[in-house]
């Protein structure tokens, strides 16, 4: 009779902590994983909701319409006004594929979705909500069109931004894809070698070649370690030959003459005198190893947690070996620069209205950053005489004071991928540059410079950059 009696219990124990590890689960999901669960994109509730709703629409920073949604015979479709231009900025919503770009990440928004209780629900069944917010972007229209021409039958990414309040201005990647006929070409855009459901200009990783010296020259200043040095055209460095463009001998040489020539033997020996850790220092102080905050999805730029040795060293202090950066981390170092090292967080939503043209959202423009004003200005002047005089002289415009770097990285594949960072005028910058080419047999002064020559211009002759 104890033994029935023992195993009644012990079986009444067994079904009690059940029952209390079942609510706490449900709880658990209930709490800190509803969210998460209902609006995933395979969820197929939200799917079904959706699509009795009519998708809010998307405009460039002048009002110009990129997106919408009609419903037609009772079925709502999604409007695309350009095939390929905004592929990557504002992406796409299909139900067989999912979402990206804008399309996913303000989904909630251009739904109007309510994110609150059951009770919302219900009110949702009874009186559906029908209309979308609608999204007014940074971006200007005749700048995008611009960028993506200048870039158009190259691999690579333009990415244009106001430096003293962060919005940008234009963001091209490619090769793109065609929004309005995804579906059809699916099966052949989503194992496309060249990658073209990338976007580049945010999640593309890229040795950035000498346009890291803007990183390095930083660091040299901040730790007081700038000396003459003299180019012999090479330097050994543990057995391995680093070699200036060209192997050009510049002599005696300081940091300025070194920046304006992109003297790498300079930059790779007072990587070594800097150390690992102190350039580390520098380059996660300019976004490399950390995430930033942005509306569109992003990889972080890598610099090497731990040293591999001196000529992986030296390496790194002119942008190759294990560094890999995105065009993003570039343009917020260069914006860095002309904004006296005060850096506005990156942005491309402007402001978001309900419906009823009701404000729910406006950018804040908020500072994320901030650094000795006397080293950017140093590097601000170098910038200046690299545009005058040195590598990047393709990129000067007659009549506006433009700076900037040029970088020419080596890739995998033998080739290089070329860049330019810029802004202008130098008095009161009003718009910086980052142009990226991929896989070319030429120079980043000689390719990238002249297409950020034609952005600079057209953005300060055509669009209104004031505060």
């Amino acid at each position: 009779m104890d033994n029935e009696r023992s195993r009644t219990i012990s079986l009444l124990v067994s079904l009690l902590l059940g029952f209390v590890v079942l609510i706490g689960y449900m709880s658990y999901f209930q709490i800190f994983k509803s969210e998460t669960i209902r609006y995933n994109a395979y969820n197929k509730r939200l799917w079904i909701d959706e699509e009795r709703i009519l998708r809010g629409s998307i405009f460039d920073r002048n009002g110009e319409l990129l997106a919408y949604s009609e419903k037609t015979d009772d079925k709502i479709n999604r409007i695309y006004k350009y095939d390929h231009l905004y592929s990557h900025i504002i992406g796409y919503s299909l139900r067989d594929y999912g979402k990206s770009g804008l399309e996913k990440n303000y989904n909630n928004d251009l739904i109007n979705l309510r994110t609150n209780s059951g009770i919302d629900e219900v009110i949702d069944i009874i009186n559906p909500q029908k209309i979308g917010n609608n999204l007014t972007l940074t971006i200007d229209d005749g700048l995008q069109k611009l960028s993506r021409k200048l870039l158009q039958d190259k691999k690579g990414s333009i990415i244009t931004m106001n430096p003293k309040n962060g919005e940008i201005l234009s963001m091209v990647s490619m090769p793109d894809f065609n929004v309005n006929t995804l579906s059809e070409d699916w099966s052949f855009v989503s194992v496309d070698e060249e990658s073209p459901l990338l976007n580049r200009a945010t999640q593309g990783l890229y040795a950035p070649g000498s346009v890291f010296k803007i990183v390095t020259s930083l660091s040299i200043l901040e730790n007081n370690v700038e000396a003459q040095y003299n180019c012999t055209g090479s330097t050994q460095v543990d057995g391995y030959t680093i070699k200036d463009f060209n192997d050009k001998v510049h002599g005696e040489i300081g940091l300025d003459s070194a920046f304006v020539n992109s003297c790498n033997t300079y930059f790779a020996n007072f990587a070594l005198k800097l150390g690992h850790n102190n350039l580390k220092d520098t380059a996660e102080t300019m976004f490399f190893n950390r995430t930033i905050d942005f509306e569109l999805d992003y990889k972080e730029s890598i610099f090497p947690k731990n040293s591999s040795g001196k000529t992986e060293l030296a390496a790194s202090g002119i942008g190759q070996g294990r560094i890999l950066t995105t065009p993003m981390n570039m343009l917020l170092i260069t914006s860095s620069i002309a904004n006296d090292g005060k850096v506005v967080g990156p942005s491309i939503i402007k402001e978001i209205k309900s419906p009823n043209n009701t404000l729910i959202y406006k950018n804040d423009h908020a500072l994320i950053s901030s650094l000795e004003t006397s080293e950017t200005d140093r590097v601000k002047t170098m910038m200046r005489a690299v545009v005058e005089k040195g590598t990047g002289t393709k990129a000067s415009i007659k009549g506006i004071s433009v700076s900037g770097k040029t970088g020419t990285a080596q890739n995998s594949k033998g080739l290089n991928d070329l860049w330019f960072v810029g802004f202008a005028p130098y008095e009161d910058p009003k718009i910086s540059v980052v142009v990226l080419i991929e896989d070319q047999k030429s120079t980043g002064g000689e390719l990238a410079a002249p297409i950020a020559r034609e952005l600079i211009n057209y953005a300060l002759k055509n669009i209104d950059l004031s505060d």
